[in-house]
């Protein structure tokens, strides 16, 4: 390390001191930031301690990577990795800046990337896998459409050769390039495989690379993920290295499947976090974690904030959901209908650079489907309240409670008539009311931990 880079260890570790012991507030982006101000090439003197796993995609990266980090801590014990998603150049400069290890075996860093950070990340770091979940239309102010965003991530990925990838097989857009890295790919072989269909007419990201064909599916779990083919060439989805074999049971607060025939269980709902756990099954089995240590890694109901997070408040059951697109928001609509019991809804909407300024995806969401759940009570509230009061009036829900002002959000949940409550919340309303339940008392730690 040179002397400008160990000045830049020092007065970053300075600054996480500061924050963290002294005035007891979180947050790995400040001091990473100062970090790579005083030296631009901290980073790829940091990172050449660690074995690092690059997590991104679109949906579902701050779960994997918790996941992951979980099963990989069944034989690993030095880990780190960034569990509030800090997930730009500085948070990661950051979360290796800061990282605690034992020194008695070379660490594993599995560290959750943004989709736009990929490129800058592997110009110091080169990764020994790359983990790609999957790639929907999200934030089109940063990203641009699907493709622009998959081509960012392959800039990226082109930078470090070597690194095996391991990605959702099911995903068309994985297999658009001829990289020379490794491969291996999951998804789901859960039912017949003899149907022949197109996927519905508004679904992103199914043409075949190959001659821009509208790609045919013989199963499809949801939006462009499934079992494609192309009817024009030889172009399908790849072989499956590890495959959900069989969904047993789909709950709000749990889902139980089979994957390569073994039975497991994770503590959160939803079909698309079976795709999370699937992930971090590929990732412990590359890395040599049995089966058996896998599942005892699922068993963990530790909760990561904002995402599917149950906090009693006075009684009501309030579960915090993420979400910031039309796919994400569909994939909730269909886990809060498992739900059996009566609930409310509190809709939540900012536009921050966090969240994506660009607000008109609620248009694409399948909210009119709420009317077939046991949705008995809807709140609306954030800076663009407005905009989610008229969306969802436009879905038939024409009485709701309105909250501008996050303040009052707490308020609002205790004066509902239904004793469980889900928050569909983007990012940074998410943080703001996480920090009101803090400040009252019904959770504990920090707001961005």
């Amino acid at each position: 390390m040179t002397i400008r880079s160990s000045f830049a260890s020092l007065v970053g570790k300075s600054t996480y001191w500061l924050l963290h012991d002294v005035l007891h507030r979180g947050g790995t982006s400040l001091p990473g930031k100062i970090a790579t101000n005083i030296d631009p090439d901290i980073l790829k003197s940091l990172a050449q301690d660690f074995d690092v796993v690059l997590v991104t995609g679109t949906n579902g990266k701050t779960l994997t990577t918790a996941l992951i980090t979980r099963v990989l801590r069944e034989k690993y014990p030095d880990i780190i990795t960034n569990p509030s998603g800090s997930n730009m150049i500085q948070g990661i400069t950051g979360t290796l800046l800061t990282a605690k290890t034992t020194k008695n075996q070379r660490p594993l860093a599995v560290l959750e990337v943004d989709e736009a950070n990929v490129v800058l990340i592997t110009k110091y770091i080169k990764p020994k896998v790359f983990v790609l979940t999957n790639i929907f239309r999200d934030q089109l102010d940063r990203y641009g459409e699907i493709y622009s965003t998959y081509q960012k991530i392959v800039d990226g990925i082109k930078l470090a050769p070597d690194a095996t990838i391991i990605a959702n097989g099911d995903s068309p857009i994985f297999s658009r390039d001829d990289l020379p890295n490794k491969k291996l790919f999951y998804g789901f072989n859960h039912v017949d495989q003899s149907a022949d269909f197109k996927a519905p007419a508004n679904t992103d990201g199914v043409l075949s690379p190959t001659d821009n064909s509208i790609l045919h599916y013989h199963s499809i779990t949801y939006a462009n993920l499934g079992d494609y083919f192309s009817v024009t060439d030889d172009f399908k989805r790849p072989k499956l290295a590890y495959a959900v074999t069989k969904i047993n049971q789909l709950h709000p607060k749990f889902s139980n499947f089979d994957i390569d025939g073994s039975t497991f269980q994770i503590e959160v709902g939803g079909l698309y976090n079976i795709y999370n756990a699937l992930t971090a099954y590929a990732v412990g089995r590359f890395f040599d974690v049995t089966p058996e240590k896998i599942h005892h890694a699922f068993e963990s109901n530790a909760q990561i904030f904002g995402r599917q997070e149950s906090i009693n408040v006075d009684g009501k059951d309030v579960t915090i959901v993420l979400v910031k697109n039309p796919v994400g928001a569909n994939q909730i609509i269909d886990m809060i209908a498992t739900e059996t019991d009566d609930y409310s809804l509190m809709a939540l909407l900012n536009a921050n650079y966090a969240d994506g300024i660009d607000t008109s995806w609620i248009w694409d969401a399948n909210f009119e489907k709420l009317h077939q759940t046991n949705i008995k009570n809807v709140i609306t509230g954030g800076e663009r309240y407005k905009d989610f009061n008229v969306r969802l009036k436009m879905a038939g829900f024409t009485k709701q409670a309105v909250y501008p002002d996050l303040n009052d959000a707490i308020k609002a949940i205790k004066a509902v008539p239904t004793e469980k409550v889900y928050v569909m919340a983007t990012y940074t309303a998410m943080l703001q009311l996480r920090a009101h339940l803090l400040e009252q008392g019904y959770i504990k730690g920090r707001v961005t931990e």
